[in-house]
This record gives C-alpha cells, sequence and structure tokens, in this order.
C-alpha cells in the first residue's frame, strides 16, 4: 500500500525522528510511547508501512506478535508488573495511520478499566531513559 504523505512510525523507523528505542528486529521496531498509560507502555510497528492488521502479509503476522510476545515477556521483567496489556487498533482510534501493537504494564488495582484511559508523559527524559534501557536490557536478553 502506498501512504499518503509522511508517516510519522516510518519515520521513527528508518531514523529520521527520535524515540525512545527500547528493540529492533527483522521487520520490526518498539519504542516507547509519548503519552503512555503506564511508565514502560510500548508501540511495537512493522518497519513496512502498513496500515492495520489486515494488510499483513502471514509472515508478517507471526514476526510481529513473536515479537509482541518478547515484548510483553521484556515489559513485565523490566517494570515488575504482574502482566500486560497487549492491543491494537485498526482505523478507528488509531491515532496514528501505521499498525502498532500496545504492549502496557499492568497490575492488579492500577485503574486501568473499559476503554477511556488516562494517559501521562514521563516526568522528563531521565526517567523515560531509565525505562527504556530497562525493557531493552530484557529484550536483549
Amino acid at each position: 500500500m502506498s501512504k499518503p504523505g509522511p508517516c510519522l512510525f516510518c519515520a521513527i523507523v528508518q531514523g529520521e525522528k527520535a524515540a525512545a528505542i527500547v528493540g529492533r528486529g527483522e521487520g520490526w521496531t518498539a519504542f516507547l510511547d509519548i503519552a503512555p498509560l503506564f511508565y514502560g507502555h510500548v508501540l511495537l510497528v512493522p518497519d513496512r508501512h502498513r496500515e492495520t492488521l489486515l494488510e499483513l502479509e502471514p509472515s508478517e503476522v507471526a514476526v510481529l506478535f513473536a515479537a509482541a510476545k518478547e515484548i510483553a515477556r521484556a515489559v513485565t521483567v523490566a517494570t515488575k508488573a504482574e502482566g500486560t496489556f497487549v492491543a491494537m487498533n485498526n482505523k478507528v482510534s488509531q491515532s496514528v495511520p501505521h499498525l502498532h501493537v500496545h504492549v502496557v504494564p499492568r497490575t492488579k488495582g492500577d485503574g486501568l478499566r473499559g476503554f477511556f484511559w488516562p494517559r501521562k508523559k514521563y516526568p522528563g527524559d531521565e526517567e523515560r531513559e531509565l525505562v527504556r534501557a530497562a525493557i531493552a536490557r530484557e529484550i536483549g536478553s
């Protein structure tokens, strides 16, 4: 599919736009969400521009979800979470028209209910970097 105009996530994948990258693999890139539900909220994107899940080739699905599994493990360990919430939107509520999988650390009683979720920003670059580095270490292990 051809993309209409510049894509923010393609720019991140290509290194043209800065992001807190936590990992890269064959065909995927993962980075911290700039407005996380909880610290450690990661976005996983396919390196090739794909707007929705329906546009992925079967081989791309396998690669992306193997990466999602590893990132879910890494986020859980790095943030000392009890588990993760893994989700994606397809067009509706998709803030960037490039497929992305949300991997969000979860703990019981964290306040996440329904689909009206408060977002928060990292207090600063140092705090974001500490979380990014912890997840990246786990992905590399």
